[in-house]
């Protein structure tokens, strides 16, 4: 091999360990923060992050690139840029199952936010939500009622949590609660990070005629620690790609119905 091409072996390497501990530090890094840390072209550090998931040191997200974890969430502003296209995909097919004039629950996250993004062109709805970015959108422009409940206001992503948060939605029995979730494991169990997230997400259940349950395809590597109870207990899955064969056949088995939005 010629010296220039063992340089560029060295240097694509020492790139490798640089993007793995750039994420590792941060949780996520987009691509484009990628290319202009490393001022190489947004295409090279495409095929740098495929070949760092097949080697399984990072997980590859639509827009860039994180690390597995069971304790700690990736940043809000992160996930805000993570899939995109695959959560509003999702969030129209749950949008034209919600009829005008319904009520609902929206949980924290943003796929549940794309769905309320989504309902924006819907009459008449009361929405009862521990999310301050779901309140803002679903006031602009419509004719909805909006309640948000009490709580503490978390700084990094506007979720309402603690026990105010639960007890208020405990006060009510809605038609549909959308929920989002951070992980999935194989036997069906829905996990996240957060345990006062998760006591709000169960008085949903607790307290919904219906639930949907929006997650992408990447909530099915994913591994939290805190157990919020079991998709069986869900209505229906929302999702973008079909789901492992132990959740689809779980799905069967229980009568919950699976909907995938499809690229159009």
């Amino acid at each position: 091999m010629s010296d220039t091409g063992t340089g560029e072996k060295t240097g694509a390497t020492a790139r490798h360990n640089g993007i793995v501990s750039l994420v590792r530090q941060r949780g996520f890094m987009a691509i484009e923060a990628l290319a202009s840390h490393f001022d190489v072209t947004v295409q090279t550090i495409r095929r740098d992050l495929n070949l760092l998931a097949d080697e399984g040191r990072v997980l590859r997200y639509h827009g860039g690139a994180g690390l597995p974890s069971s304790i700690e969430n990736i940043d809000y502003t992160a996930r805000q840029v993570m899939n995109p296209a695959e959560k509003d995909r999702i969030a129209r097919l749950v949008a034209q199952e919600i009829p005008a004039h319904a009520s609902l629950f929206i949980n924290i996250g943003t796929t549940t936010e794309a769905v309320a993004r989504a309902l924006a062109g819907h009459q008449g709805l009361q929405v009862i939500t521990n999310n301050l970015n779901v309140a803002s959108l679903l006031t602009r422009g419509t004719d909805f009622k909006v309640i948000l409940t009490g709580g503490t206001v978390r700084n990094r992503d506007g979720g309402i949590v603690g026990a105010a948060s639960c007890d208020m939605i405990g006060q009510f029995r809605v038609d549909f609660g959308i929920i989002g979730i951070s992980g999935i494991d194989e036997d069906g169990t829905l996990l996240d990070f957060d345990a006062d997230e998760v006591r709000a997400a169960q008085a949903i259940l607790r307290n919904s005629r219906q639930v949907f349950l929006v997650a992408d395809h990447t909530k099915f590597a994913r591994r939290p620690m805190v157990r919020m109870g079991s998709i069986t207990e869900v209505t229906a899955l929302f999702t973008d790609e079909p789901p492992p064969p132990a959740i689809a056949r779980l799905l069967q088995e229980h009568d919950v119905a699976l909907k995938v939005a499809a690229k159009e």
